[in-house]
């Protein structure tokens, strides 16, 4: 009996911190994006976008945890999720906690990654992952330059299709970079898209 009740105990318990440590490896499910959610529609409708779904990239996110989701307007819920990069910050400063946290500037050259709203544009060949690419452009001053600096939407094989934590993504020279699979996804939702489909980069 004393043995059945160790084993019982013991199962509680396992059960328990496997629990605790998948709430914490989905951390992003317990925020609190709602008024994000809200702002995103009223603009996309203000300004004749994509109302049916938009990308929300949380930055302050660990990068080896889900941190690019895909939220439906209709369902009022997101729908996917997977890994995402950001960029080095490299250039202008001594950035030694760069895989540790995103840093964000403007600046051509940069490496950075840029907070915002942006429009995604239009498809294009990338030399890197499936080869496709959608052009970025920024909407406000914290991202003006994506353009300029070929800030693009694409994929990259060293990136997973599933959370790595406590391992980091790789980092890029500024571009939010997909794997393979996402991208594939988000492909064929974006070329069935009628208007512009807004990405928002918040930290």
């Amino acid at each position: 009996m004393k043995y059945l009740l160790f084993v019982y105990l013991l199962f509680s318990f396992c059960e328990s911190n496997k629990i605790k440590n998948s709430a914490t490896l989905n951390s992003s499910f317990n925020k609190d994006y709602s008024r994000y959610h809200e702002e995103a529609l009223a603009y996309c409708k203000e300004n004749n976008m994509n109302d049916s779904y938009y990308f929300l990239l949380d930055y302050s996110i660990h990068s080896g945890k889900n941190r690019f989701f895909i939220y439906d307007f209709e369902k009022q819920k997101i729908i996917n999720q997977k890994l995402v990069t950001h960029g080095s910050c490299d250039v202008f400063e001594e950035n030694t906690d760069k895989w540790e946290k995103a840093k964000f500037s403007n600046q051509v050259d940069s490496h950075c990654a840029m907070k915002g709203k942006y429009k995604i544009g239009n498809r294009d060949y990338s030399s890197w992952g499936i080869h496709v690419k959608y052009w970025l452009h920024g909407l406000e001053p914290t991202n003006s330059t994506a353009v300029k600096r070929v800030v693009v939407l694409h994929s990259w094989n060293a990136v997973s299709n599933k959370e790595i934590y406590p391992k980091y993504s790789p980092l890029s020279w500024g571009c939010p970079a997909v794997s393979n699979e996402f991208m594939q996804a988000l492909d064929e939702k974006l070329k069935q898209t009628n208007k512009p489909v807004l990405l928002w980069i918040i930290a």
